[in-house]
């Protein structure tokens, strides 16, 4: 292709130019399987070091006399070149396209030389003809045949010894640790202690005792001081205590006010009586003396 300089466009520093002396050449644009595709680009290779072009296919258009002029009427039928080996159907049928968007060919050589090739006026949808159906089916089956072929190959290495898995100096910082590696392993957790319920009074009476000597208390404090089951001293717990959410004193149990006022009242009379009894003791003695 020849350059026409008067027909040609380019920008300001024309760095760019497109050939536009065929803008007016009509092209169609077809939609062809990827088999088809293959057999032209092979057949087009084989040919580049002769000068004679093959011909690769043929177009047969059919008219119907009695709608010649309803462009629907027309049917295309193309017919392959070539003797390509396989299943391939040689008839395809082309289905055009009535409305599309308007579009126009361009080219690129290796050096940068743009051309526009044409415009489009006709767009086809290639498939194959109903008389090759039973060629294609089998060429379909050929392909998936061919799909679930294994190409992976397992070769066992004799009197090796390890030397081929051997990572060379400088890679150990490049492989990659594995999962395996990365996880870290699991504390093993001792056997749990069965622990057996007590009476329901009897460990309240210990859990008052327990809050006059310190006001807080944390559950694992007090599983390990009462020896009772987590779950039933929860359940004793909720009954007596308040749990701080926050401040302080967070993630600890210490007893409602109303319970806090019955255990300093029994403090105070324990108090009392010891007093008492103190008293009396030395009013026995004072006799005795």
């Amino acid at each position: 292709m020849e350059e026409d300089h008067g027909n040609s466009n380019s920008n300001s520093n024309g760095s760019i130019t497109v050939d536009t002396t065929k803008w007016d050449r009509s092209v169609w644009l077809m939609k062809c399987p990827l088999v088809v595709s293959k057999s032209w680009q092979s057949q087009s290779a084989a040919s580049s070091s002769s000068s004679d072009s093959p011909q690769v296919a043929k177009v047969i258009v059919s008219v119907d006399p009695l709608r010649s002029d309803d462009s629907s009427a027309l049917q295309f039928t193309m017919e392959m070149g070539g003797n390509d080996s396989g299943h391939m159907p040689k008839s395809y049928s082309l289905n055009m396209f009535q409305d599309f968007v308007p579009m126009c060919v361009l080219s690129e050589t290796g050096q940068g030389r743009v051309t526009m090739e044409g415009k489009v006026e006709h767009k086809f949808d290639m498939t194959p003809h109903t008389r090759n159906m039973e060629e294609y089916r089998k060429m379909c089956r050929e392909r998936t045949n061919k799909s679930m072929i294994k190409n992976r190959q397992i070769q066992v290495i004799d009197n090796d010894r390890g030397v081929n898995m051997r990572p060379m100096p400088g890679m150990i910082g490049m492989i990659a640790s594995s999962s395996k590696d990365k996880k870290k392993a699991a504390p093993v957790k001792g056997p749990e202690v069965k622990r057996t319920r007590r009476d329901r009074g009897e460990l309240e009476d210990i859990m008052f005792k327990l809050f006059e000597r310190q006001p807080n208390w944390t559950l694992k404090q007090l599983v390990q001081e009462t020896d009772q089951p987590a779950q039933f001293l929860k359940e004793i717990l909720n009954e007596l205590c308040v749990y701080n959410k926050r401040g302080t004193n967070q993630g600890t149990y210490e007893l409602k006010p109303e319970y806090k006022k019955s255990v300093e009242d029994t403090a105070v009379l324990d108090v009392g009586a010891s007093i008492h009894a103190t008293m009396k003791d030395l009013l026995c003695l004072r006799t005795r003396k």
